[in-house]
């Protein structure tokens, strides 16, 4: 295991040389502020193996991470907990390419990359509604990230959300959307990494998602719910 994260540490500084991966690049804080932030979910393990009625340690949930970039929560999440069965979607091939050489350089297996927008794969019906698990470190508003992400979400699993000190904010800005695309929240997980502030917002999948969400490309930025 600590050569995995050893040899993805590598992998990383060397392809970010040549491409945009990540403007962290000091071994330290790599790990510090990817690796450790990404493996942070198991901050919130016994609430969420409360809502799936399952054992990530063990069972072999099916996780996948929208809009992953460099890999960030889903392979440090893959490399400790292997029997996880992984996909990895991203818009930039450029980055996929590195996702693949990531797996192939780690041995991973029971992995998948996929290269598309959030948008048109969730209407894909061997996507949609199929995933226990659905994680996402990305950027956006929770009320924009629950519409790419709560569709891959089968009813009664889990869309987790990695945020910042902000997350009240933007729960309260999120509760429409969330009810329209058939979320609820169910806990909010609140802890320190490294003197930053960070939460894990676990939102339950409690009902389908209307089939017309998510809309189509940017139109979730543009007029989010």
């Amino acid at each position: 295991m600590e050569e995995q994260f050893e040899r993805y540490y590598e992998l990383l500084k060397e392809w970010n040389s040549f491409m945009n991966l990540t403007a962290i690049t000091e071994r330290e804080e790599v790990y510090k502020k990817h690796f450790l932030d990404s493996l942070s979910f198991v901050c919130a393990k016994e609430q969420m193996e409360k809502i799936l009625s399952a054992d990530i340690s063990k069972d072999e949930l099916r996780l996948i991470d929208v809009g992953t970039g460099a890999g960030f929560p889903a392979v440090p999440l893959k490399i400790v907990f292997p029997h996880l069965q992984v996909t990895l979607l991203d818009a930039l091939q450029k980055r996929i390419d590195f996702l693949n050489e990531v797996i192939r350089s780690l041995g991973l297996e029971g992995i998948e990359t996929v290269h598309g927008r959030a948008e048109d794969f969730a209407s894909n019906e061997v996507y949609r509604e199929t995933y226990d698990l659905c994680v996402s470190r990305a950027v956006a508003g929770l009320n924009v990230l629950s519409e790419y992400d709560l569709p891959f979400v089968k009813v009664g699993g889990l869309f987790v959300s990695y945020k910042s000190e902000k997350s009240e904010e933007e729960l309260k800005t999120a509760e429409k959307a969330l009810h329209i695309l058939g979320g609820e929240v169910s806990d909010r997980v609140s802890f320190s990494l490294y003197g930053a502030q960070r939460d894990l917002i676990l939102i339950k999948k409690v009902e389908n998602t209307p089939k017309k969400y998510p809309r189509k490309a940017g139109t979730p930025n543009k007029k989010p719910l």
